[in-house]
């Protein structure tokens, strides 16, 4: 696994790997039950991430999202657009984030 998925995720998926499996199988199910692209679903699963203030999750969309095409512009609108919807503080943390995913590629 990816050296930068953290120890209680890949412990659970270890201890639990039959669940940990199935909902492997929901998320793909889930992405390709409509006509979004994957570069489109990250970004959007960006979103939801920076809305419910998720700090792993971000993370884990910024670096999907950047690996399916998405330029770094358009990460960081979408961290941006939740400025109006969930507040400030919210945005600059997942805009920190998403700079350390960044410099992480650098």
């Amino acid at each position: 696994m990816p050296d930068h998925l953290p120890e209680v995720y890949t412990d659970f998926r270890r201890r639990f790997g039959e669940v940990a499996r199935s909902q492997d199988a929901l998320a793909a199910a889930v992405d390709a039950a409509g006509p979004l692209d994957e570069r489109t679903t990250r970004l959007v699963k960006l979103g939801i991430a920076v809305g419910a203030q998720a700090e792993g999750a971000v993370r884990s969309n910024v670096r999907k999202a950047l690996a399916a095409g998405a330029s770094v512009e358009e990460v960081e609108q979408v961290v941006l657009l939740g400025m109006t919807t969930r507040g400030f503080p919210a945005t600059v943390a997942a805009w920190q984030w998403l700079n350390e995913v960044v410099g992480e590629r650098a």
